[in-house]
């Protein structure tokens, strides 16, 4: 486990918080303002322009919060599981807004939360990797409470995040930001999961694994 900062719950909370709003606050401030084109009347065209703009940001905005909730929210009773075939859709919805396409292999099974929960993280991270586009393969070896998750990232200038690499060689420099705070959250998820994370290249691409 890798040496890092202590956060209270209070300010993890707090952080978390403000990561899922950063990630929210685009998509609804587009709908605010196809709305005020609506109000403001401006003929047919600018109209259409508006509803096109609305729907598109309602699907992203909806998106996030699915996401949102299954990667940092309780889903469900301390212990619960999660089945995997729930965190593909809400992956593929998330997906459909980002750069990069996504494949995924594994069996469909109940997996203990906070392993999906870790897979979700990984997912985000992996988008990281690949800023200007490409493929992120996402595997899950097993299932249920062995399940373990390889993810694939391939893209142009493909690199782990450093924010992610300075969390896993415990070097960060200071407080945990708001930027911070999702490598550091899949770190805590992986501890609490049992699982130990790896972030290596493979030629030009990367491969994160949670094992």
């Amino acid at each position: 486990m890798p040496n890092l900062p202590t956060l209270s719950a209070l300010d993890m909370a707090a952080l978390l918080a403000s990561r899922v709003c950063h990630d929210i606050i685009s998509p609804v401030g587009a709908l605010a303002n196809g709305l005020e084109v609506l109000e403001e009347d401006q003929g047919e065209e600018m109209r259409e322009f508006a509803m096109d703009l609305i729907t598109k940001s309602a699907k992203s905005a909806s998106a996030k919060l699915k996401f949102s909730r299954l990667a940092f929210g309780a889903s469900g009773s301390a212990g619960a599981s999660i089945d995997t075939g729930e965190a593909h859709d809400v992956v593929a919805l998330y997906m459909a807004g980002e750069k990069a396409d996504f494949t995924w292999e594994g069996s469909r099974s109940l997996v203990p939360k906070n392993r999906v929960k870790l897979l979700l993280n990984l997912v985000l991270i992996s988008l990281g990797a690949v800023p200007r586009g490409g493929n992120v393969g996402v595997q899950i070896h097993g299932e249920g409470d062995t399940a373990t998750f390889t993810l694939r990232c391939v893209g142009p200038k493909a690199r782990v995040p450093a924010d992610f690499v300075d969390m896993l060689n415990g070097t960060v420099e200071g407080e945990v930001s708001a930027h911070g705070i999702q490598p550091y959250y899949t770190i805590m998820l992986a501890k609490e999961s049992g699982l130990t994370l790896g972030a290596t290249a493979d030629g030009e691409d990367i491969v994160l694994t949670a094992s």
